[in-house]
């Protein structure tokens, strides 16, 4: 329906366009002026008009009759659809910051600090309750307050470290090796290999093998083999070894496993334990002597003998 009226439109605005300009054509060829001519068309009233113009205008009045009544409904009704249909918006999507969470590396620092200090504290507990334990092993094994020694596995080697006379030592010596002492330590000795004594100890020695000549020793003497106290050696301590050879003097137990052989010039004030004994004449000894680690025992053979009685 829209299209037969914009023809509609369009025929009746070129009618009275073409109209004025046929009779102001009649008027020049007629012999007036432009302007005349322009007068004469604008006071012609309607009625004098072409009479094809009025058919014209007619057959466009009559164009609305020749048109289908089913298009002239359909019309309307679309343009109600059209009219009826919502105008959906899109939404207008804002763009929200999200704002990113922040990370406080101060706190972090702090919690570090807290659990190494934690640690820190906890040490001292844990050695504390470590030495504890270790002086209660002592006291229930019948160490009498001597502290436990925990070694590593260490080897000898074939090594000879030399104190040389005039040169004093001050504190503990620990080797794998042996040692020729010929000057002073004032300190224990711990040594793997052997350990020849010319010069002075204060101090616990302990070594393979000891050997001491001309020696002043203070402090005990304990050998994982034989012991050898020479002439003019001199020994305030207690000796332990496997086998023992004493022509010096000595002031201490002594506790051998295997033989103790007491020289003619040897002097020994103490008590001796030992597998057998040999005095030679002129040796002196003042405590008391016993063959503990002898084969035969004399307490029981007498008391068998009893019984055989």
């Amino acid at each position: 329906m829209g299209f037969f009226s914009d023809l509609k439109d369009d025929l009746s605005q070129a009618v009275n366009e073409l109209m004025p300009e046929e009779e102001l054509e009649a008027a020049l060829a007629a012999g007036l002026t432009p302007e005349e001519a322009a007068a004469a068309v604008a006071q012609k009233p309607a009625a004098e008009e072409a009479p094809g113009s009025m058919d014209l205008s007619d057959m466009l009045e009559k164009i609305d009759e020749l048109v289908d009544p089913a298009l002239a409904a359909e019309e309307p009704l679309a343009e109600e659809t059209a009219a009826a249909e919502p105008v959906i918006e899109e939404p207008v999507i804002e763009e929200v910051a999200v704002e990113e969470p922040v990370v406080e590396e101060p706190a972090v620092e702090e919690a570090v600090v807290e659990e190494s200090s934690i640690e820190e504290e906890a040490e001292p507990i844990m050695e504390e309750a470590m030495v504890a334990e270790t002086e209660e092993a002592v006291e229930n094994s019948g160490g009498k307050g001597k502290t436990m020694e925990v070694q590593a596995n260490r080897v000898a080697v074939d090594e000879t470290a030399v104190v040389t006379e005039g040169m004093t030592i001050t504190g503990d010596i620990v080797s794998e090796g042996s040692m020729e002492l010929i000057g002073t330590v004032n300190g224990n000795l711990d040594l793997l290999g052997k350990l020849n004594i010319t010069g002075t100890i204060q101090g616990n020695s302990k070594a393979a093998e000891i050997y001491a000549e001309g020696a002043k020793i203070t402090g005990e003497v304990n050998s994982m083999g034989s012991v050898k106290i020479g002439q003019s050696s001199v020994v305030i301590g207690n000796i332990t070894a496997t086998s023992a050879v004493v022509a010096g003097a000595v002031k201490g137990d002594i506790d051998v496993h295997g033989p103790v052989i007491l020289d003619t010039t040897a002097i020994v004030m103490g008590n001796i334990k030992s597998k057998s004994v040999q005095i030679n004449n002129g040796a002196v000894i003042e405590g008391m002597c016993s063959q503990c680690y002898a084969d035969v025992n004399p307490t029981s053979f007498f008391e068998e003998f009893k019984k055989k009685k």
